[in-house]
């Protein structure tokens, strides 16, 4: 029955090895949480540097509301000139 003990020392280097193992683990899910609070936190700061407006754009005779004027230039919510106007630029 002797024959077939394994020292203790041999457990023993197997849980200290274990305890390496898994405090590695333990920083390296510590350093992932740090990671994506950090990238959340800076795409969240540059999203909010834009200046966002709300522009409305009023549709004429119920048709389709547009920023693209009859000759094909976009107009962002200016006042439609008339042709004699048009042709002047």
């Amino acid at each position: 029955m002797d024959e077939n003990k394994v020292p203790f020392i041999v457990y023993e280097g197997t849980i200290a090895r274990f305890e390496r193992t898994i405090r590695r683990m333990v920083l390296v899910i510590i350093l992932l949480v740090v990671a994506f609070f950090a990238t959340n936190a800076i795409w969240i700061y540059e999203w909010n540097q834009y200046d966002y407006k709300d522009v409305t754009v009023d549709s004429r005779d119920g048709g389709n509301a547009n920023y693209v004027g009859a000759s094909g230039v976009i107009n962002n919510n200016a006042e439609d000139k008339s042709e004699d106007e048009k042709t002047e630029e």
